[in-house]
């Protein structure tokens, strides 16, 4: 499945811990050992203390981040509430948090008691092995009461001797920020989060949590204020706290280059920090640094070797190297922790299609439609026939998409006439699928419901995409007059970027001008305008958008910008630089073609066939020219003013 679908499921992974228990299956890859810390249970009378609980948990944890405990952060693990449900402030850790430790892939959990005694306050941790559910250590320790902060540390540095120092000194700060962690009004945790800052201005964690709140609420000036606010008391504050003030400022101020350098800071001070390197990695995979995204899914996998996520993520990094066999050797660790899920089946269809091993990914493609409940109404029956159209097969290609296109029937879905004429278009039949949008929007505008107006109004727009395709701009701008009015306050992207494109031709400047008045502030605007130099072959101009897009403004799977850039190239005396742009295929998405395909798609082989001419290998290009003119016929975007004039004669 594509890299933005890729999110953890808890239920998934509850699953894979057998309900309560860690499962005594071996994983795949090396086993790596995860300390989960419980809120401690208040054996005394005094609900007063009840803090405290939570207060040794975070202590402990905290000291020990970065030593061969290999804690698992508290936030990690009580992000999971929102799927599991919040667990009562008083109730013990380890019959309230349990769950939560074994879906962040605890291998031993600690949870403990504690008792003011005597003017002492005296604390028990117990470890417990979650597979073999036995206890395999008791500590203990005291100090004097009310002090949890020395009672905690003794217990942490009899797990380790590596512990470093708790963000603060002050009970009254402490006690603040806990209040704020349990508290589930929000008034209160504001209130808490100032009352910290108040008592130790050099506590980094209640300004983070402050600004985050902030940034719920829509507070961005705030949660900057805030951040700045923090940032300004320099080394007084840990350097762990100010690597994360970086990045959540970056986050604001959508600074990519911010963001990776705050992150790196984060895994030099925190090597064993797995969700680090992974967002390392994803952020180089956006760049296309391969090399990098390798590294950092791998560091990830070395602390998280049971996350599926990262696994799939390494998948796609080594396929984009063209490291076959490297990324079927990841997506089968993924397979091996979701042997149910057909989403490690997809992923390796996906690889064995962007590589050219087409027959494979069909296969794969089908066997992981076949999982699915919804079979053969499954997406990836969709991908299944356009690998087969990729081998020139059209015939094969429609029977496999006539599966999907009768199941969809079957279920009354509205919007199948919609997909079907999607399907026509891209396998080469453009009245045929030109007539059919066309019918459907018709029908569609009638309908009452707001979404199928909506409906309605994309597919004038799209309509008016194959219309400038086809070199028909007059057609465009008609198609677009028939459109419903849009159902919400303003019209879609899609509306917005087919009214842009249908404007008369211009030179390249007037474009950019145009860009500048008409769209959004976006990184959709730069786009837009690149399609637009596209179009109108404007290929100087665009070349240079086109090569930002790709280098920082996009993931890696964002064909688009890919295919157009190696076009520009090919068209800018820059041959050389094409090959490797074009020579990966186009990975179909899940929810069908799509309206931009046609940018690229069958065009990609046309490319080809140009950049094998170039560089005098001849029967590649007739290969490849062969297989566009197959799947499209003549495309009057690939034609110069002599061949456009010879064709309106």
């Amino acid at each position: 499945m594509r890299l933005a679908r890729k999110a953890a499921i808890v239920m998934a992974v509850l699953a894979a811990c057998g309900c309560g228990r860690q499962t005594s299956r071996n994983p795949p890859g090396p086993h790596v050992e995860r300390l989960a810390i419980l809120r401690f249970e208040n054996l005394g009378p005094d609900p007063g203390v009840d803090w405290m609980g939570r207060a040794f948990a975070e202590i402990i944890t905290n000291e020990l981040t970065g030593t061969d405990a290999n804690p698992i952060p508290a936030s990690r693990m009580h992000s999971l509430n929102q799927s599991l449900g919040v667990r009562p402030i008083a109730a013990p850790g380890i019959s309230s948090e349990r769950s939560l430790a074994l879906a962040s892939g605890a291998t031993r959990i600690g949870y403990g008691t504690y008792d003011l005694r005597g003017g002492r306050l005296e604390a028990q941790l117990t470890i417990e092995d979650t597979a073999a559910e036995k206890t395999i250590e008791v500590l203990s320790t005291a100090a004097p009461a009310g002090n949890v902060l020395e009672a905690a540390s003794g217990l942490a540095r009899q797990l380790s001797r590596q512990t470093r120092p708790y963000g603060t000194s002050r009970v009254e700060a402490l006690k603040a920020w806990m209040t704020a962690l349990e508290s589930a009004d929000p008034g209160t945790v504001t209130q808490s989060l100032q009352s910290a800052i108040a008592a130790d201005p050099d506590f980094g964690p209640p300004y983070l949590l402050l600004a985050e709140k902030l940034i719920l609420q829509r507070d961005r000036p705030g949660a900057i204020d805030v951040l700045e606010k923090a940032m300004a008391r320099g080394d007084q504050i840990s350097p762990e706290s100010r690597a994360r003030f970086e990045l959540e400022m970056a986050d604001l101020r959508q600074d990519s280059a911010a963001r990776r350098k705050a992150i790196e800071a984060m895994v030099k001070l925190e090597p064993r920090d797995a969700p680090a390197w992974r967002s390392l990695g994803e952020i180089a995979m956006a760049n296309h640094d391969y090399a990098a995204a390798i590294q950092g899914f791998q560091k990830s996998l070395e602390f998280e070797p049971e996350n599926g996520n990262t696994w799939n993520q390494l998948g796609y990094a080594k396929a984009y190297t063209g490291d076959l066999n490297g990324a079927l050797g990841a997506l089968r660790q993924y397979q091996a922790l979701r042997p149910a899920d057909s989403d490690p089946l997809d992923s390796q269809g996906d690889v064995h299609l962007l590589l050219g091993r087409l027959r494979e990914a069909e296969d794969l493609y089908l066997q992981a439609a076949r999982k699915s409940p919804a079979f053969p109404n499954a997406p990836d029956m969709y991908k299944a026939a356009m690998a087969r159209l990729m081998t020139g097969d059209i015939p094969g290609a429609d029977a496999i998409a006539k599966q999907f296109i009768d199941a969809r029937k079957a279920a009354h879905d509205p919007v199948v006439d919609y997909f079907e004429a999607e399907w026509m278009w891209v396998s080469g039949r453009r009245k045929q699928a030109y007539d059919r949008l066309a019918g459907f929007a018709q029908s569609a505008s009638k309908a009452e419901s707001a979404p199928m107006k909506e409906l309605a109004s994309n597919a004038c727009a799209e309509l008016a995409l194959w219309s400038l395709f086809l070199g028909d701009r007059a057609a465009a701008g008609q198609m677009l007059q028939k459109s419903p009015p849009p159902a919400g306050a303003s019209p879609g992207a899609i509306v917005l970027l087919a009214r842009f494109l249908s404007q008369p031709p211009a030179p390249a400047a007037e474009w950019a001008a145009r860009a500048e008045r008409e769209l959004p502030q976006s990184n959709g605007r730069d786009a837009a305008l690149a399609y637009a130099l596209i179009l109108n072959r404007e290929f100087e101009a665009a070349a240079p958008i086109l090569k930002q897009l790709y280098e920082h403004g996009g993931p890696a799977s964002d064909d688009t910008v890919r295919i157009l850039l190696g076009w520009a190239l090919l068209e800018t005396g820059h041959a050389t630089e094409a090959p490797p742009l074009l020579g990966l295929n186009p990975i179909p998405q899940l929810n069908g073609p799509g309206p931009l395909v046609s940018f690229y798609f069958p065009r990609v082989f046309y490319l080809r066939a140009l950049a094998a001419a170039k560089d005098s290998h001849a029967d590649t290009a007739r290969a490849n020219d062969r297989l566009f003119l197959q799947l499209s016929g003549p495309d009057p975007l690939l034609w110069g003013e002599e061949q456009k004039a010879q064709a309106a004669q």
